[in-house]
């Protein structure tokens, strides 16, 4: 156009190009093709020689790929890499190279999408060739993984169809299999019309199939791919309950009870997200979905979620914090939806305790006046736990311990761990006698039994004290949705305004300021904990900013930023990362067996004197486990090491 005096226009305004190098190879590969003119003219039979110019480019792309990085200038030939999908002989290497390319990072993925891969891998979705279909799917988990925006034109194509046949293809590599799992779960992600299109495929019975593995030598069984069965299950009938209505008469909660005792972490949790999404509490405003409330009868909708309930205070002492967040997230669902009941079994413990009395080492009672908290003498003026209406009723009344009190059974009051077995803990014949005077009844037709409930109100409060601040904080916040906060502040050392020791006077921050109505205080392992009911006008509506309030789940986003890692090879690991694993193995076993079979000395024995020089005295040490090293810190924040 410039060399006919034409100046190119655009809007908004285009950097100049006329000037690019890549003309240059483009005048060489035309150039090329006309050369052959002559010969072709002169003799009909002669060979046409395809230009070299794509695979040339190709050659290029590669090259960049192997010295080529974030940090490095982009690869030019990316637009082209594109244009080539669309030829068939240059597919499949061209598709090989663009899955290198994105398993560089983010960075990489976006470039892509700014360059418009999305419409040519898109297309390429009507492929049926089982080498293309493999690399797509990573393609595709690339993308979804970083920018979940494309689930909206992949639903309305039918892209989910192609992901659905893949996921069901037995001989396709588990691996991939558990990408197109990931893509179906972006895909019906907070997306209804995605969720109803893949009801409609059948997509939750195929995956319930493929989550009961026959055997643990079977492809199914592979981790990665249960675990992305059970996100894509989760986010399929989350707030959905015409899916929920679905997976409940598939006997979902049955199905994932075996997955909740794999070895692996990050399926245990993946099934504790689901069953948790399974819970229904309100939030879908289309009933009329596909099923629905009508289909599924209420007694049976009861008795799923007990099932699920009883499922997940199985796993709330779970070794893992990644499956305990999960339960704080599946229980604040719970807690949300069944708000009211919950907050009346919590008043009833505390309104209708029997009286507590522990053994002490002195006249063998503690008298009236005191009960007994993990081990510390508390002075009973300060009340019960939680204190309901004004109520100041001593929980202490003559003396004696009454074994059916739930929370003296449970250890909520010795300090010992919650049972596995938490049915046992809690008496629901004084907690139906606490409440059935109409609190309760009215709030809900079917509510679930009451025992139940005060298993999870005792299950909350372990996350609460969980050694995880992550965890301890989500406990904190399922707790303040049935309307009781606990805040942690310093002991004090000192007598308190009031005269007693070990009380000290801290204001209440309740995290909904201005609900409190009341609040009690007592001494818990050297903390002041205050237990406040506060009175939530709106709990248990389904607003937006109750919903907002509720913790999300954890696992989901682990897996994006995990798809979102280099996956091509991070499998191959080297021999010297290996060598050094296994070094570091062997070192730790040595030391394991050396404790083992040394002397036996008294923990109160002086082995060292250490002078950590801090001028205001040490705050904590940590000593290392398998190596001879100290680590100390003061109150400033100040770290040093010591051999």
């Amino acid at each position: 156009m410039r060399s006919a005096n034409c100046s190119p226009i655009s809007y908004p305004m285009l950097p100049p190009t006329h000037q690019h190098h890549m003309w240059d190879a483009w005048d060489m590969a035309a150039e090329i093709c006309l050369s052959q003119l002559p010969a072709l003219i002169e003799d009909p039979n002669a060979e046409f020689l395809t230009s070299p110019f794509f695979t040339e480019q190709l050659m290029a792309f590669e090259l960049w790929l192997d010295h080529g990085s974030e940090h490095k200038k982009p690869p030019e030939q990316l637009p082209i890499v594109l244009q080539v999908l669309l030829s068939p002989c240059h597919r499949l290497r061209a598709l090989r190279l663009l899955e290198r390319f994105l398993d560089m990072g983010p960075w990489a993925v976006d470039l892509a999408l700014s360059v418009g891969i999305f419409p040519y891998v898109l297309k390429l979705l009507q492929t049926s060739t089982p080498e293309l279909c493999q690399i797509l799917v990573f393609i595709w988990t690339k993308i979804l993984a970083l920018d979940k925006s494309c689930q909206v034109d992949l639903a309305k194509d039918g892209g989910h169809t192609y992901f659905i046949r893949f996921l069901d293809s037995v001989e396709a590599n588990p691996e991939r299999r558990a990408m197109a799992a990931f893509v179906l779960a972006v895909i019906v992600d907070g997306h209804r019309r995605g969720q109803e299109a893949c009801i409609e495929a059948g997509l939750i019975h195929l995956c319930l199939k493929h989550l009961q593995c026959p055997t643990p030598n079977d492809p199914r069984s592979e981790p990665l791919f249960l675990q992305c069965l059970c996100l894509c299950l989760g986010k399929l009938w989350e707030d959905f309950s015409g899916a929920q209505v679905i997976g409940l008469q598939a006997e979902a909660p049955a199905i994932y009870a075996p997955l909740l005792l794999k070895p692996q972490p990050e399926v245990r949790a993946s099934a504790v997200f689901a069953l948790g999404t399974l819970l229904d509490f309100g939030f879908d405003s289309s009933r009329d979905g596909v099923g629905g409330d009508e289909e599924c009868d209420d007694d049976e909708k009861v008795k799923a979620e007990t099932s699920i309930i009883k499922n997940l205070l199985n796993v709330v002492s779970d070794g893992s914090p990644l499956v305990r967040a999960e339960v704080a997230v599946a229980l604040a669902r719970f807690a949300f939806g069944h708000n009211k009941h919950l907050k009346s079994v919590a008043a009833a413990y505390w309104k209708a305790q029997p009286s507590l009395a522990i053994k002490s080492t002195g006249s063998g009672y503690i008298s009236p006046n005191q009960f007994m908290l993990h081990g510390g003498i508390v002075p009973s003026q300060i009340g019960p736990l939680l204190r309901f209406g004004g109520d100041n009723q001593s929980v202490v009344r003559d003396g004696r311990t009454s074994t059916s009190s739930p929370l003296a059974a449970s250890g909520i009051m010795h300090g010992s761990p919650l049972s596995d077995d938490l049915s046992q803990h809690s008496d629901s014949g004084l907690l139906n006698d606490s409440v059935s005077n109409g609190v309760v009844n009215h709030m809900r037709p079917k509510p679930l039994d009451n025992a139940l409930y005060s298993q999870c109100v005792l299950a909350l409060y372990k996350l609460a004290k969980d050694p995880s601040p992550r965890i301890a904080s989500l406990g904190r916040r399922v707790l303040s949705i049935i309307g009781i906060e606990l805040v942690v502040a310093k002991s004090a050392k000192s007598i308190g305004s009031s005269g007693r020791p070990g009380e000290r006077t801290t204001n209440p921050t309740p995290c909904l300021a201005g609900l409190a109505r009341s609040s009690s205080s007592f001494d818990m392992n050297g903390e002041l904990l205050r237990l406040v009911l506060l009175d939530q006008g709106s709990g248990g509506s389904s607003g937006v900013s109750e919903r907002s309030f509720l913790p999300q789940s954890a696992i989901y986003n682990w897996s994006c930023g995990h798809f979102s890692n280099q996956l091509l090879t991070a499998a191959d690991d080297s021999e010297e990362i290996i060598a050094r694993r296994e070094e570091r193995e062997k070192l730790a076993l040595d030391h394991i067996a050396k404790c083992q079979h040394s002397s036996v000395m008294k923990l109160h024995n002086q082995i060292a004197r250490l002078n950590t020089k801090f001028e205001m005295g040490t705050k904590t040490a940590l000593l290392q486990p398998f190596s001879p090293v100290v680590i100390t810190a003061d109150e400033s924040e100040r770290i040093r090491n010591w051999n």
